[in-house]
């Protein structure tokens, strides 16, 4: 709870930010897959226009153009991601870990690879964000997300968050 206030100023000027763009819902929630491959809500400050799922698939790549002006902004700097700070006091992420896959990314992986993948809480951040950020293929996330369940620790976790600040200080998301 103590996270949530001293977060409080920066959600609340980024959830302004939002609403005075388009008028359109401030949170984006999402069906991601998590722990033992149990289903769970996903939050995110909308960084798309409104309808984008239906306007292409569940990743973006540089200048996609269902991002808004505002979203390109917070997903450079990681904010559209802090709401999942509420995933994480409900038990359903960690602030490290793989990041969560939508159920049509199932198909991506075989069984043994989906089975291990989801032996950890999905987190925040992961090791493809923290080395590759946006310019992991679908193939480097897999392995990398399958190679951190294999191998989580409290110095690997670390190491990802240190790692993580650079991407974040450094050239952002797309």
């Amino acid at each position: 709870m103590f996270t949530l206030l001293m977060l409080g100023p920066v959600l609340l000027i980024v959830a302004l930010a939002i609403k005075f763009h388009d008028h359109g819902p401030v949170l984006f929630r999402q069906q991601r897959i998590g722990l033992g491959g149990r289903e769970f809500s996903i939050f995110k400050f909308r960084s798309m226009v409104l309808n984008a799922e239906r306007l292409g698939g569940h990743s973006t790549a540089d200048g996609d153009p269902r991002i808004t002006p505002v979203g390109r902004f917070i997903r450079r700097t990681s904010l559209d991601e802090l709401p999942q700070v509420i995933n994480v006091l409900r038990g359903d992420m960690s602030i490290v870990g793989p990041r969560p896959d939508v159920p049509a990314q199932r198909s991506d992986y075989s069984a043994e690879e989906w089975r291990e993948r989801h032996l950890v809480r999905p987190g925040i951040t992961g090791l493809a964000q923290a080395t590759r950020r946006s310019e992991a293929t679908a193939e480097e996330r897999k392995r990398l997300d399958i190679h951190y369940a294999r191998h989580a620790s409290f110095w690997m976790d670390m190491r990802i968050i240190a790692l993580t600040f650079r991407q974040i200080t450094g050239k952002g998301g797309n």
